[in-house]
């Protein structure tokens, strides 16, 4: 017998069957060939470090993975955040963290090398100021928590948006575009903001706007800011003030009576200063004056009804239409009464009946009357109250003259 025995000699042959060597029947060169290509065969792999590797089997709460080492590996079901989208060959990252435990085993981790990836985005978006995207998930002091694919980060409430926030909780469960501003590498906090990416964009959108904004043109915009003064509205990357005497024809004591704070609004480019890049804006422009054919909707003589709305030692200012008010002065009022104030017969916000007795359109001045609504009852006393008729009174003044007699209310 030979030196190196196959198995044809121990069994009988099968036809067709190929020669197989056993294992001790290998010379020592042949043991280093094989021992090569078996070794070719694995990947070369270090502990604690992220490796790609292959989905072999999926159980109800395991997935083996074949990172191309002696043996495999097998990380927890719930490790991936996506369990019903994997499938077997699936190719997946995992981070390994010891070649073998006691049972000779891969010790793998799914969480950790996501987690390894996202740190890397986060070193990313600060060195390169790169968007990285997150989950609001609650609010705290200051501002708000945001995961970044399960890292925690803190959000300022000054960092959020351009404009001020007017309902912090009404964020929380948003997901949105964040740059990362701050890392302290010893406690790693990180510090997030969504709004200088905001200001990017702005910026951006205020240079067009500032190259091809002009008087006249009508915009639309969102309240941004209320004062007793006007209004500031966001145009998109613009901000523009509307003054007080522009929101309205008529006459407001403040323009919260007129709008809200985030309310969307149409506005006329009413002045541009090329040199401070301020913008003015108007809203009442939009609507047509008020005194365009005056004359035919209140002629003179007409009777109309307004609201006083302000008093003055001289008279009443009435508005009986926005934007058109009149004056009823003082000796206006009463046809039988010795007013000395006019707050005496009138009250602020007192609606009152008036003729109108003149229009001056060129300067928007409007005269009226109170008096005149009712006849003027000097005429009928005349023919009431005859020379040498006697009559019954009330005493109603004594003077180093003489004495005031009331013949009836408002004729003494």
């Amino acid at each position: 017998m030979s030196e190196t025995t196959t198995l044809e000699t121990a069994k009988p042959k099968v036809p067709g069957r190929k020669k197989i060597k056993i294992f001790a029947q290998y010379d020592p060169t042949e043991l280093e060939q094989m021992e090569s290509l078996y070794t070719s065969t694995l990947s070369e792999i270090s502990e604690e470090e992220i490796v790609k590797g292959k989905i072999v089997s999926i159980s109800n709460k395991d997935v083996t993975i074949d990172v191309g080492f002696k043996s495999e590996g097998i990380v927890s079901l719930l490790e991936f955040r996506d369990e019903d989208e994997i499938k077997e060959g699936d190719e997946v990252e995992v981070y390994l963290e010891n070649l073998e435990d006691k049972m000779g085993q891969l010790i793998l981790s799914k969480r950790k090398a996501d987690v390894l990836r996202i740190w890397d985005k986060i070193y990313d978006s600060i060195e390169n100021d790169t968007i990285i995207n997150g989950k609001i998930i609650n609010r705290v002091k200051g501002g708000m928590t945001v995961s970044l694919s399960g890292v925690e980060a803190f959000l300022p409430g000054s960092q959020i948006d351009v404009k001020p926030v007017r309902d912090f909780d009404a964020l929380v469960g948003k997901t949105m575009d964040f740059r990362v501003v701050k890392i302290n590498p010893v406690t790693q906090n990180i510090v997030v903001s969504h709004k200088v990416i905001l200001e990017e964009e702005y910026a951006a959108k205020r240079e067009e706007m500032l190259a091809s904004i002009k008087v006249g043109m009508v915009l639309e915009g969102t309240v941004k800011n209320i004062t007793d003064f006007g209004i500031f509205v966001d145009l998109g990357g613009l901000d523009g003030l509307v003054h007080i005497t522009d929101i309205t024809w008529g006459r407001i004591n403040h323009p919260s009576e007129v709008v809200e704070l985030d309310q969307p609004i149409k506005v006329v480019v009413v002045g541009f200063d090329e040199n401070t890049k301020r913008v003015s804006l108007g809203m009442k422009q939009l609507e047509p004056h008020p005194w365009e054919n005056i004359e035919i909707k209140y002629p003179v003589g007409i009777k109309a009804t307004g609201r006083v709305v302000s008093i003055t030692d001289y008279g009443a200012f009435v508005e009986i239409e926005k934007g058109i008010e009149g004056l009823v002065h003082i000796s206006e009022m009463s046809w039988t009464q010795h007013i000395k104030h006019p707050s005496q017969f009138v009250s602020l916000n007192q609606d009152v009946e008036v003729v109108i007795l003149n229009i001056d359109k060129e300067h928007t001045k409007l005269s009226l009357s109170m008096k005149r609504v009712m006849d003027d009852p000097w005429i009928a006393l005349s023919e009431k109250y005859i020379e040498g008729s006697l009559h019954k009174g009330t005493v109603s003044n004594i003077t180093d003259f003489g004495v005031f007699v009331e013949l009836e209310p408002g004729v003494d």
